[in-house]
Parts: structure tokens; sequence; C-alpha cells
């Protein structure tokens, strides 16, 4: 069994209080769902883009730029690492996880 990245990518600014509680329901159920398979490992949501801190290293030293690492009008709202078999088992938890959160979901192997 590999596991998998299922990152979810959310538009800018701050949800319709409404649709939001539809959507952390949906995903709530979902991750229920993947920990009874045996699929789910963990999961994290993220604060906004803004509140993050890039790190990079000059001939030892930290510099620090405020702000994420790319600018754009979507940025990385949560994820969730999984266990499946196959690639196509991954896809079809990510479809899954697209439905419920409304949002692009991007799936990748874990090296």
């Amino acid at each position: 069994m590999r596991q998998y990245l299922l990152s979810i990518y959310q538009p800018e600014g701050e949800p319709p209080a409404d649709v939001l509680a539809t959507v952390m329901a949906d995903l709530g159920t979902l991750t229920e769902e993947m920990r009874s398979a045996g699929a789910w490992v963990f999961s994290a949501g993220l604060h906004p883009a803004g509140t993050a801190t890039v790190v990079r290293d000059h001939d030892g030293t930290a510099l620090l730029t405020d702000g994420p690492f790319t600018e754009g009008k979507e940025h990385l709202g949560g994820f969730t690492v999984i266990t499946a078999p196959d690639l196509d088992a991954a896809l079809a938890w990510g479809a899954r996880m697209a439905r419920a959160s409304t949002l692009p979901v991007e799936v990748r192997p874990v090296a």
C-alpha cells in the first residue's frame, strides 16, 4: 500500500458561513468513512496563505519572508494523507473529497 497526499485548493477569502458548515460536515463524514476503510492517516486544515512565512538559507543564515512562497488567487487550504492500494483507489477518494469540499483536490503519491 502506498500513501497519497490529497490537497484541497481554495480561493482567497472567507467562504460564506452556511456553505462552510455544509462542507465541513460533509468532509467530517468522508473522514469517518476513510477511517472505517483503513485509508485515513492524517488530516489538517491550514490558516490563510497570508499567515505563512518562507524560510530560505543564505550562507548559513535563515532569511525570512512574510507571506506564501507563491502568490495566487488560490492556495492550499488543507490536506489529508491516505493509504491506498493504487492510484485509482486514491483518485476515487480524491473525487469524493472534491465532491464534499466543492473544491479542486490534487492527488499525489508520497515518495
